[in-house]
């Protein structure tokens, strides 16, 4: 098990996870790791939540959200996927040129005003709920592991849209008992990280996943890694809204 989670870490961060943490497991049994995505938002929240905790009393609340925003501890591989998905979604154009945008390194015009409205949401929300005295390390915490859970919902019985690519290593592979156990770690972790209201807000943002996965799936035919980065970030926002 700890080798699944140090390699479902690296592959989904840019964290220095030394090999031999990993080493014996081939690329196909990283689906395995996928009943660890709660534990990895864990760390990944809990990291992101200390650069806001430790800046916050000398740069402000604004500045010191936008740098837990900013840690780029995935190095950015989540923003990507939701640029590109919503550069191809809002494209208007056939299923297949829609996934040919999604392949396009350049950003377009739907995918900056996605990065736009996520960062600027992120920004206002954190800032907002440190006014109202959240325990924010906490309550970012929560929000990554929330956002990695619900992903799952994306994978569990869903069809890949394309030949080739990374999101083939999960979607389509999950079975059923894998994504209960998804949820249920996610659903305890947000219950004792924010034992108020942290439950209420992990069915919110399951409900607007199951949504989100209906949505593309008949959009684009299934889902993709682009749309699975999209998926984490979507549910990191909606989490922290639903605190609110």
């Amino acid at each position: 098990m700890f080798r699944l989670y140090f390699a479902t870490l690296q592959f989904m961060s840019r964290l220095p996870v030394p090999g031999r943490w990993s080493q014996g497991l081939e690329v196909d049994q990283y689906v395995r790791g996928i009943i660890t995505f709660p534990f990895v938002g864990l760390l990944l929240g809990a990291l992101a939540g200390l650069v806001f905790v430790v800046l916050q009393p000398w740069c402000g609340l604004p500045l010191a959200a936008l740098a837990y925003v900013l840690a780029l501890l995935t190095g950015g591989f989540h923003l990507d996927g939701l640029a590109d998905t919503c550069d191809g979604v809002f494209s208007a154009r056939s299923r297949e040129r829609m996934l040919e945008i999604m392949r396009d390194s350049r950003l377009g015009t739907h995918g900056g005003l996605a990065l736009i409205i996520v960062i600027v949401a992120k920004v206002l929300v954190v800032s907002e709920l440190s006014l109202r005295g959240s325990h924010m390390l906490a309550v970012l915490a929560a929000a990554s592991v929330a956002g990695r859970s619900a992903s799952v919902l994306l994978m569990y019985n869903q069809k890949y849209a394309r030949e080739k690519g990374l999101g083939n290593l999960f979607i389509g592979k999950v079975s059923g008992k894998q994504t209960a156990l998804t949820l249920a770690g996610g659903a305890a972790l947000s219950l004792l990280l924010v034992p108020a209201t942290g439950l209420f807000a992990f069915a919110i943002t399951l409900a607007a996943m199951s949504v989100l996965a209906w949505m593309l799936r008949r959009t684009l035919g299934g889902q993709t890694g682009d749309t699975l980065g999209a998926a984490i970030e979507l549910g990191e926002v909606i989490f922290l809204l639903a605190l609110l």
